[in-house]
C-alpha cells in the first residue's frame, strides 16, 4: 500500500489527477507478484523510513527498434527533487540492465513534461516520430555512459541509497 500512495502521491505532483490508491494497489500487486529478474523496482526511503521515491525498469517490448530496456517509471516526491535522488535512480537501473546484459534503455513521458529538462540533462536522446515530432521519448542507446553520467550524486541519494523491491 506504501508504494502505491508514493506513487499517487508523486504522479498527482508531477501530472495532475490520476489513478486511485486502489488501482496502484492492484497495479503494483500484480507487478511485484512476478518472479521475473528482468522487471524491477527500486525504492528510496527518507531518513524516516518513509518511501520518496522509486524506478521501474522493465524489458522494452521492442515497439521502438535498438532499445532492450524501459526506465517504465521514475518519481520523486517534489520536496526530495534536486538532491540526486533521481540521478542516482536512473544510474541503479542502467546498473542493472548493464548486469542483465541490456546496453540501451528508453522512457514514454510526456513531450510538455517539466521533466523532461531532466532527461535531456542525463545526455537522453529525443526520439522522434518519423515525421520529425516529438511525443516524449527518450532513449540513451549506451547505459555505460549513463553510469558515468549519473555518477555524482547529492548527500540525500548517498544517504539513503534506493533499494531493489522484492
Amino acid at each position: 500500500m506504501t508504494l502505491a500512495l508514493l506513487h499517487v502521491r508523486a504522479f498527482q505532483e508531477t501530472h495532475g489527477g490520476g489513478p486511485s490508491v486502489a488501482v496502484r494497489q492492484a497495479q503494483w500487486e500484480a507487478i511485484l507478484g512476478r518472479a521475473d529478474a528482468q522487471d524491477f523496482t527500486f525504492l528510496v526511503e527518507d531518513a524516516d523510513g518513509r518511501l520518496v521515491a522509486f524506478a521501474r525498469g522493465a524489458p522494452h517490448d521492442g515497439g521502438v527498434p535498438g532499445f532492450g530496456g524501459e526506465l517504465n517509471k521514475i518519481y520523486v516526491l517534489r520536496r526530495h527533487q534536486g538532491h540526486g535522488l533521481g540521478r542516482l535512480l536512473v544510474r541503479r537501473v542502467a546498473e542493472r540492465f548493464l548486469s542483465l546484459g541490456v546496453r540501451s534503455m528508453l522512457l514514454f513521458g510526456d513531450a510538455r513534461s517539466r521533466s523532461n529538462g531532466f532527461y535531456e540533462h542525463l545526455h537522453a536522446e529525443r526520439l522522434c516520430s518519423a515525421g520529425g515530432e516529438f511525443h516524449g521519448g527518450y532513449g540513451w542507446r549506451d547505459l555505460a555512459t549513463v553510469t558515468v553520467d549519473c555518477g555524482t550524486v547529492g548527500s540525500d541519494a548517498q544517504r539513503d541509497p534506493p533499494t531493489p523491491a522484492a
